[in-house]
């Protein structure tokens, strides 16, 4: 071959090569991401709800990098270096959405134009999401307090790896399948429990407004000393405001959160007992973050537990101490 067509052909298939990358994610063959034998999905996860999804419905398939751990406030949360290098090198990134990561939108939108990147709380349908009424543009990004709305999320898991290694399928149909049946179960217990606190009791102060949908499913009202966001910050009006409340109404707990700074919830106890009432710290719940890994309070199902077992011992309810399961090591150490 002539020194003149082998540079032909080599710049038609530099040309090719080139039409390829520039083709959207969606046009590009998923199957070879598993071509080797025996090779896991590499993914990323933003928070532990999330990681922890992913693990059950993907079993031995998948090998999953959860960013923020037990604590970690994802409303504040920002990539460091290692978080860029793994989400560039993922085979796919999946995230919660509804403005909950904010700090990570900006990248995560850049790196959707290369890979694939899934935000599961968006799969919960527009009429089952709440807002606040003052911006109703900006949904209540907190899905997974709900069963009945979390299960959109675990769904939309399902869809994406069978879409990624759809050799798969049928093996993540089947862990999905026997995790909501999971998840159904935890939801009749949280019904059961949290029916026994008394009506005027079922009121859940907080540190900030994570609990909307556990309110929304189990007919709690629930104020959150901050917004949907813990980047507002509370103004001292509704510090006072709150106080009135908790006077007024004889409320008797509340709650602080393990991803948020306990000195708003402090405030109140100390202003109720400057008004002559005495409110107590109800315990310590699991919002935007998961308990420890490798511990059952580290998991969706953990936490969520946890929280309405918490909730209904604080609030006069009754619930066995350890849990739907008895496996629950946290309840006796609240404060």
């Amino acid at each position: 071959m002539s020194l003149f067509r082998r540079v032909a052909c080599l710049s038609i298939l530099l040309v090719s090569l080139l039409l390829v990358s520039l083709l959207p994610v969606s046009l590009l063959p998923v199957s070879p991401v598993l071509a080797e034998e025996g090779r896991r999905l590499q993914l990323v996860a933003t928070t532990g709800m999330v990681a922890d999804v992913l693990r059950e419905v993907g079993g031995d398939h998948v090998e999953v990098r959860g960013l923020m751990g037990p604590g970690v406030d994802p409303h504040l949360y920002r990539q460091t270096r290692g978080d860029i290098t793994a989400m560039t090198r993922a085979d796919a990134v999946f995230w919660n959405g509804l403005y909950l990561e904010v700090q990570l939108e900006s990248f995560l939108a850049r790196l959707a134009e290369r890979s694939p990147v899934i935000a599961v709380g968006e799969a919960v349908p527009r009429e089952a999401r709440l807002a606040d009424e003052e911006y109703p543009d900006q949904p209540d990004p907190h899905v997974w307090m709900d069963p009945s709305r979390w299960r959109f999320a675990v769904e939309a898991i399902r869809d994406a790896l069978s879409e990624l290694a759809p050799e798969h399928a049928e093996a993540f149909a089947a862990r999905t399948d026997a995790y909501l049946e999971e998840l159904e179960a935890l939801d009749a217990y949280a019904r059961e429990v949290l029916e026994s606190v008394p009506a005027a009791s079922r009121v859940l102060v907080t540190a900030h407004d994570a609990f909307g949908y556990f309110g929304d499913a189990y007919g709690f009202e629930v104020l959150g000393i901050q917004g949907f966001s813990t980047e507002s910050e509370a103004g001292l009006a509704r510090i006072e405001s709150l106080v009135e409340l908790l006077v007024e109404r004889e409320i008797a707990a509340l709650f602080i959160e393990t991803s948020v700074s306990d000195r708003n919830v402090r405030a109140l106890v100390e202003g109720a007992e400057a008004r002559g009432h005495e409110v107590r710290i109800g315990g310590e719940l699991f919002s935007d973050a998961m308990g420890p890994a490798d511990s059952y309070e580290g998991t969706w199902l953990g936490m969520l537990d946890h929280n309405v077992t918490l909730i209904a011992r604080a609030l006069g309810g009754e619930a066995p101490v350890g849990g739907r399961l008895g496996r629950l090591t946290r309840l006796e150490e609240q404060p």
